[in-house]
């Protein structure tokens, strides 16, 4: 496929804004069921979102030498997923939305200590600006740093250890069947609090879910597209346009307007964010 920036950074902002809409429904949503269901019902739309592929591919494009280290990103990246619904459900949505999305300040670490890289000296002083942005969000002094907000900043650490999970089995599975066995996991792992939480959704809920479905996985093609058309240290930074968008969705939706240490912190993540995408694509191409 020809390398093509603009084109990229179209698909990737596009992806950007179905996500946003996401956040929005399960927000929604958790108003009216237990963020546990929520959280099911996402793994299992998204399941059945790969029917198609294994239809054409078969029972052959599922077997595995790593079922342990599936099974690791998948809990991971469940356990990261409760953090980030139940954060949608009890904070503003582009405050929820940037502490899961603060991952990209956590990978380097992670991968230093799991895969033994170095953290890249651009890095080390770009790292520090995001923590603050973090800090100047949750404002910890002023009575800010509720549960819902550290488990924001949980959800982020565990999405940065479940991506470099992903990394390493990059190297011998193909996407498909990542993508397929944390389906499997999250929704298996997901029911098992249902038959205690479960309430049957009222109609307008069937569509809200269904909604969610559709717009998770609808952002999730758009994103893939966009890589495709060039690497993510060239147009990954616009992934961040998905605050903006959930900061205009929660303001017309639930009149939702951010504080002036919430904004600064939030152009400081972006900021460090940005550049710690960038400059763990080019240590990629370096090495």
């Amino acid at each position: 496929m020809e390398h093509d920036p603009r084109r990229a950074a179209g698909y990737i902002v596009a992806s950007a804004f179905m996500f946003a809409l996401t956040g929005a429904t399960v927000k929604a949503a958790s108003a009216h069921l237990p963020y546990t269901e929520v959280v099911f019902f996402r793994s299992f739309l998204g399941l059945v979102a790969l029917a198609p592929w294994l239809i054409r591919g078969g029972m052959a494009g599922l077997r595995t030498e790593h079922p342990g280290l599936h099974l690791f990103r998948g809990l991971t990246g469940l356990a990261a997923m409760y953090c980030f619904f139940y954060a949608l459900g009890h904070l503003e949505l582009a405050t929820a939305v940037l502490l899961n999305y603060s991952a990209p300040l956590f990978i380097p670490f992670i991968a230093a200590l799991w895969l033994g890289e170095p953290v890249p000296r651009a890095l080390r002083w770009a790292i520090p600006i995001g923590f603050v942005g973090i800090a100047l969000i949750l404002q910890p002094g002023k009575g800010m740093l509720e549960p819902a907000a550290l488990l924001g900043v949980i959800a982020g650490v565990l999405a940065a250890v479940a991506f470099v999970a992903v990394r390493r089995l990059h190297a011998s599975e193909p996407t498909t069947r990542i993508v397929f066995y944390f389906g499997v996991i999250s929704t298996l792992g997901s029911a098992l609090p249902l038959p205690w939480t479960w309430q049957t959704p009222e109609p307008a809920l069937w569509a809200l879910l269904a909604a969610m479905g559709i717009c998770a996985t609808g952002g999730q093609l758009l994103l893939t597209r966009g890589y495709a058309y060039a690497p993510a240290a060239q147009v990954g930074p616009f992934t961040y346009t998905v605050v903006v968008f959930s900061a205009v969705v929660g303001w017309v939706v639930w009149g939702e307007v951010p504080g002036t240490p919430a904004v600064f912190g939030a152009l400081l993540v972006i900021l460090a964010g940005g550049l710690a995408i960038r400059e763990r694509g080019a240590a990629r191409r370096r090495s």
